[in-house]
């Protein structure tokens, strides 16, 4: 897979795909290009060790790669030196705090390697690519000063704060920093990456500062360039040091409140964060090595080198697909994203695979997404007797999208997500050793007990996580969660002295294992679905009867089901089910404990190792790929593989000494923020057809003013879309890709909140009105949303006659616009 670089959230997320750190250059994990450069001047001879480019300079032979928890690091061979290169993430679990900073640090150590001294210069830069969603966007820099250190910052010009969201987007918001400490920089400038590369590589002085901004990412692109001198080098290594950082000012929007980054919860800058983690860099150096060496021996010892490995390269993509923030009495929060899969936010049925590396690393981390997702599963908002899919489309925590959201039951997960909760609330009691923090959601929790009392033991027809294989009725692995969930609230209750419910809802649990084994046999293994004989499936989800202990599934069903399993293990692992080829690599894990047979375990590990050193798809640790040839089906980046630290809970004292050094000890969360009251300003078509002028053939590039002509284009009533899309009511049927609309309205007298665009869009849409971008979205919705407009086109709100212009652009499924305007109802 791809090699993780500068891997701390979502949108600050640097990988390599390739073998070598020189054979391409440097993406983002959705696969677009965001350059980082790193060149090496020895005795006046330039070498590549970052990047494909520039392609006239020879790369530096690499001779080793080391993927550790926290670390990355290259050992670099050529010209009289050895050079390791170390790209380290101080994603330490124990303190949020540090855990929540955005910064990679970049160490170069160098050494000479055949007795002669060489004069050495390295060369950093970091390109405008990774401030910006697209290379068309503007962007803006300057050359700062701190206490600690220098620093160069790049940003978009417009600033869209939390404005877009999706799955293949990336940060268009906020400062990229790469800085160093004071004095270290012999050289730093922010001007044309092949400008900046050309002049270091001729042992010329770096290009001075561009002042030609703003100017698009992609026009003679921008780069925070640095040169670092190390003089004369010998036999002694020396080291130097420099950091990259992204303040991305507000992180989250929760209920339509922008949240702000765990690290910045005192009032912290950019400036602050830099500084702090200059000052500390020794300290972490220190910390990181002895995580990495401790965490690294207790895999080993307790599922193999092999296992280790597996562990290491899952570890920082699992918290880099997630995002630490304060919560409004200053305690931590987290969200992950739903990367390459449709990414939505705080997920159930991603939050419950990716959860063993959260839990095994204490209360406050294993909390922090599940505080979230339970005050709004608590909400009045939530009216289904079962726990949600989500709360929104990443970085927007503003209520379920999936499965028609709010609005209805069908294509939803039932019996999955309910289980999933219940199960890491056990979870969670079994680490902490009571229910406290159950107590918190207790209503919630029996409410979706008692679902599971009903619906779990046979499901109907329904999703499960595994959705890309479709509805299935009578799943009987789907059936095992349930059971496990109303197992795990027998637990609560037990610890939570209620000893009559206790019992109720523990001998309920024994009575369904007894029908399960009953009504699943299929001779040597257990099926897909109860009414499917000669099927089959992994019961992954019976992991958690072996970690809590329950000993609801005799040892021999498994050891049946285990026998079966390496049957029908193919050369890259082991099918999902019958139906398919393909596997998922966290279940795989899972699968592989059940037994809780070492060689169990290698034969099912082995080929997940395997898969990950020969599949073609250079992408992030992708969790969904075929056994037959290690390819990727789907799925990259995903926190899923967080899945894979399942078999640490198993070791009870390891569990436990992991979980024992959270020293943030999280509490006293914040309700839920209550969004605001909006009235209307400009009325939507959600209950009566306005006219539109429109048009679907590409029209003149001022066709959003208000002069323009469109008289002849077509006219239809809002909304424009195709009948079937979720939330919508479709007056006129659109059905290409791209719709131009525009209409014109009257803003009355007395507007005194803040405006908002009430929108329904599916998928991107630029909102003008009359001709200034007041409003840019992406990704699609399943409602109307109260969207804020961008700072520059706040002047555009004003009583009077105005043209509200709105381009869309669809690229699958349903599609749809509709568009007004809001205002917030003062206090």
């Amino acid at each position: 897979p791809s090699t993780p670089l500068i891997a701390c959230d979502p949108y600050f997320s640097i990988w390599s795909p390739a073998d070598n750190l020189t054979d391409v250059n440097t993406v983002h994990w959705t696969g677009r290009q965001q350059s980082i450069c790193g060149l090496v001047r020895i005795d006046s001879k330039p070498f590549r060790v970052i990047g494909a480019e520039p392609r006239r300079f020879p790369a530096m032979e690499q001779k080793n790669l080391i993927v550790l928890p926290t670390r990355t690091i290259y050992e670099f061979e050529g010209a009289g030196i050895g050079l390791t290169l170390t790209f380290m993430t101080p994603a330490l679990p124990d303190d949020v705090d540090i855990l929540s900073r955005p910064v990679t640090y970049i160490e170069w150590e160098t050494k000479s390697l055949d007795g002669a001294e060489h004069t050495v210069d390295v060369y950093f830069d970091a390109t405008a690519e990774l401030t910006v969603n697209q290379t068309s966007q503007e962007v803006v820099w300057s050359v700062e000063k701190f206490k600690q250190v220098d620093a160069l910052k790049i940003g978009s010009k417009d600033q869209l704060i939390l404005a877009k969201k999706g799955d293949d987007v990336r940060i268009d918001w906020g400062y990229l920093y790469v800085s160093a400490p004071m004095g270290i920089a012999s050289a730093k400038t922010i001007a044309s990456a092949f400008d900046c590369r050309t002049a270091f590589g001729k042992g010329q002085d770096l290009t001075s500062i561009d002042e030609n901004q703003p100017r698009q990412a992609r026009e003679n692109t921008p780069a925070a360039a640095m040169t670092i001198s190390f003089g004369k080098v010998g036999k002694k290594a020396i080291q130097k040091w420099l950091m990259v950082a992204y303040d991305d000012l507000y992180s989250i929007q929760y209920m339509k409140k922008n949240l702000r980054p765990y690290w910045r919860r005192n009032g912290w800058e950019a400036e602050d964060l830099l500084n702090a983690s200059a000052k500390e860099y020794e300290q972490l150096k220190k910390r990181c090595i002895a995580f990495d060496d401790e965490l690294m021996s207790d895999l080993k010892k307790i599922g193999g080198e092999k296992y280790a490995e597996i562990c290491a390269l899952a570890y920082r993509q699992c918290f880099a697909a997630g995002k630490f923030v304060v919560d409004e009495n200053g305690q931590p929060i987290s969200f992950c994203k739903e990367n390459f899969s449709n990414g939505c936010i705080g997920t159930s049925d991603v939050f419950y695979p990716m959860s063993p590396q959260f839990l095994l690393f204490g209360p406050s981390v294993a909390k922090s997404f599940i505080v979230p997702f339970m005050n709004y599963a608590s909400s009045p908002r939530w009216k289904f007797p079962f726990a949600p899919h989500d709360i929104g489309t990443y970085p927007q925590a503003n209520g379920q999208v999936y499965g028609g959201g709010e609005r209805t039951e069908e294509n939803q997960m039932p019996v999955e997500e309910t289980g999933n909760l219940l199960i890491l609330f056990g979870a969670i009691a079994e680490m902490e050793g009571n229910a406290n923090f159950a107590g918190r959601y207790w209503g919630v929790l029996e409410k979706w007990a008692q679902y599971l009392k009903e619906k779990g033991f046979d499901p109907e027809n329904q999703l499960c996580t595994d959705d890309f294989a479709g509805h299935l009725a009578h799943n009987v692995n789907l059936s095992a969660k349930a059971i496990l969930g109303i197992a795990s609230f027998g637990k609560l209750c037990e610890l939570k002295g209620e000893k009559e419910k206790a019992q109720e809802y523990n001998r309920l649990a024994r009575e369904f294992v007894a029908r399960w084994l009953k009504e699943a046999d299929d001779g040597d293994h257990y099926r897909l679905a109860f009414d499917r004989p000669g099927t089959w499936s992994q019961k992954y989800n019976i992991v958690w009867d072996n970690i809590f202990g329950f000993n609801l599934w005799p040892a021999s069903a498994l050891r049946k089901e285990m026998n079966f399993y390496k049957k029908v293990l193919n050369k890259y692992g082991l099918p999902l089910d019958n139906r398919q080829t393909y596997t998922k690599l966290d279940w795989t894990i899972w699968t592989a404990t059940l037994t809780k047979n070492k060689s169990d375990f290698d034969t099912l590990v082995d080929p997940v190792f395997k898969v990950l050193n020969e599949t073609p798809s250079r992408v992030p640790m992708c969790d969904w790929y075929q056994t037959t040839d290690g390819r990727q089906v789907g799925f990259q980046a995903r926190p899923v593989v967080g899945g894979v630290f399942i078999k640490m809970l198993y070791n009870k004292p390891v569990w436990k000494k992991y979980a024992s050094r959270d020293k943030t000890k999280a509490s006293n969360w914040a309700p839920m923020p209550t969004p605001p009251v909006t009235k209307v300003v400009v009325p939507t078509s959600e209950k009566q057809g306005f006219k539109w002028r429109y048009t679907t053939q590409k029209p003149p590039a001022d066709w959003m003013k208000p002069d323009f002509d469109d008289s002849n284009w077509k006219e239809g009533e809002g909304g424009f879309g195709t009948r079937g899309t979720p939330g919508t009511v479709v007056r006129t049927e659109w059905r290409s890709s791209d719709i131009w609309i525009r209409r014109v309205v009257n803003i009355p007298e007395g507007i005194s909140g803040e405006s908002l665009i009430r929108i329904h869009h599916d998928e991107d849409a630029d909102v003008y009105i009359n001709g200034i971008l007041v409003l840019t979205a992406s990704g699609y919705t399943t409602d109307y949303e109260e969207l804020p407009i961008l700072a520059s086109g706040k002047s555009a709100i004003k009583p009077g006659r105005y043209v509200i212009a709105i381009h869309c652009h669809q690229t699958q499924g349903g599609q749809y616009i509709d568009a007004g305007i809001s205002e917030v109802v003062k206090k």
